[in-house]
C-alpha cells in the first residue's frame, strides 16, 4: 500500500518538501530554514507555497 504525498519547494531556501496530503490554506514549516509556509494551491500533486509573515509580539520590555 502506498501513501499519497505532495511535493513543493520552499520559496526561501529552495528545499524540496514532501508532505502528506494537505489542502489550500493550511500551513507548514520548512525543516531547513524553519520558515512558516502557507499552501496557496495544489495542482497535480505539486504545492504552491508562500511565506507567511510572522509578527512578533511587543511585550513592552
Amino acid at each position: 500500500m502506498t501513501t499519497a504525498t505532495l511535493s513543493g519547494i520552499c520559496p526561501e531556501c529552495e528545499t524540496d518538501l514532501t508532505v502528506p496530503p494537505i489542502v489550500r490554506g493550511e500551513t507548514l514549516s520548512c525543516p531547513e530554514c524553519m520558515l512558516t509556509l502557507r499552501v496557496e494551491d495544489v495542482q497535480d500533486g505539486r504545492l504552491s507555497l508562500q511565506m507567511v509573515e510572522v509578527q512578533l509580539r511587543d511585550w513592552g520590555q
